[in-house]
């Protein structure tokens, strides 16, 4: 892939995009523009047991909200053949490397391993549900890979590095040799990119499919201009993790690939229209959001009682918020799903990378029934898609379901 033009963009938006270029080519270009920053070395032993135990070692902001690491690839990998006890310790041994690389923090590098019920189908087990379409107006191309490898640093070199170093194409990370890889072991490889932060979207806003009519403000960590990942619209890690079983102590993911119609979004409605879309009517009557979300503290502010009202708002307004509907599926008051999204250009168009960990797959779709409001369309006078929160701006392209095994079975798990 052709690198971009270090001449023609600015620092950050060069990092971003050697990131989405990847390679050993915008690795090596990467390491040269970052030839300053110092990355923490890490310790193997200091890794926790769950996978997706990264919560601690986020950093928060001044209501406590986890914020997420800045840069992130994940990387698809399908199978040559079917790995033997050899290509586990082997993989084991490589993955080990990654975690003696780099601490294990926002300032090193995190990851995960998941894998799919096709990885399943090889060694015989059936406990993962295959991905499906949702509704009846998507269309998505469905994960087809045997895992896949989730990579997140707020430096770009640190998950260009990880990348190249599971797949035996350098021999050095982070001072640390590589020595071992499963690149012999790789059929084929797909990878996905983005970043999420305030200021990234801002500086896409030449992106095909991004508007400049009316900018992406400056603080607003996510295309669609709002906050998003508040504390107490999120699961807890503990309510995520699997509690029996032969993969207790995992967790299960949820990819979804969204394109978003930022043109329709920005263009067509007022900023009014966007609150209420995104949040709820009240939010958007009462000026309880801001700009780009920088009233809302460790909460969305939805109420016990807003979401309950959730019908008799669209009935009375004709329109209803995508946050306020997805609330629904909450068990008694708390979230079912923990997401770690993130922004992407991939494609030369914007749109999420819309990442959630849950206990099973079964509640990621039933938060994302919720989210669809089929109910809500039937029983009001809001439409199937247009005023149904934010579904008219969305397309699905892409699904994958993945089981994340605890970190002591993470390479090659056989139940």
């Amino acid at each position: 892939m052709t690198l971009p033009d270090r001449g023609a963009l600015s620092r950050r938006e060069y990092l971003k995009a050697l990131v989405a270029a990847g390679g050993t080519s915008a690795l090596a270009a990467c390491l040269d523009e970052e030839s300053a920053v110092e990355i923490p070395a890490g310790d193997p032993a200091a890794v926790p047991a769950r996978q997706h135990a990264w919560n601690a070692v986020l950093s928060g902001d001044d209501n406590e909200n986890i914020v997420p690491a800045r840069h992130h690839v994940l990387l698809s990998l399908t199978l040559a053949r079917d790995p033997t006890e050899e290509d586990r310790e082997r993989f084991g041994r490589a993955l080990e490397t990654l975690e003696r690389a780099y601490e294990w923090s926002h300032e090193g590098l995190l990851f995960t391993v998941g894998y799919t019920p096709a990885y399943f189908e090889r060694v015989g087990w059936n406990g993962l549900p295959e991905p499906t379409a949702l509704t009846e107006f998507e269309d998505p191309e469905f994960e087809d890979g045997d895992l896949q490898v989730h990579l997140a640093s707020d430096h770009p070199q640190a998950v260009l590095a990880a990348e190249e170093a599971l797949v035996g194409e350098v021999e050095e990370v982070n001072g640390v040799g590589v020595e071992e890889s499963i690149e012999d072991l790789i059929d084929s490889r797909e990878r996905l990119t983005g970043f999420v932060g305030p200021g990234l979207p801002a500086e896409h806003q030449d992106t095909p499919g991004v508007p400049d009519s009316e900018p992406i403000h400056e603080e607003a960590p996510f295309f669609m201009g709002f906050r998003s990942g508040f504390e107490e619209s999120q699961a807890s890690e503990d309510r995520v993790t699997i509690e029996e079983g032969p993969f207790a102590g995992g967790t299960t993911q949820h990819v979804e690939t969204l394109s978003i119609d930022l043109r329709q979004w920005y263009e067509q409605d007022s900023q009014f229209q966007r609150v209420a879309k995104l949040f709820s009517h009240q939010h958007a009557e009462e000026g309880l959001v801001g700009e780009y979300g920088e009233k809302l503290d460790e909460s969305n502010a939805l109420t016990a009682e807003r979401i309950a009202n959730t019908t008799e708002d669209a009935r009375r307004y004709g329109v209803v918020g995508h946050a306020q509907k997805a609330a629904r599926a909450r068990e008694d008051g708390e979230p079912l799903l923990l997401r770690r999204d993130f922004n992407t250009t991939d494609d030369d168009r914007p749109g999420l990378h819309f990442l959630s960990l849950q206990r099973e797959i079964d509640e990621f779709v039933r938060v994302r029934e919720a989210m669809t409001g089929t109910d809500l369309a039937e029983e009001t006078g809001i439409g199937s898609i247009t005023n149904n929160g934010i579904l008219q701006y969305l397309t699905v392209r892409r699904r994958g379901n993945y089981l994340l095994p605890p970190h002591d079975l993470r390479a090659f798990p056989e139940p």
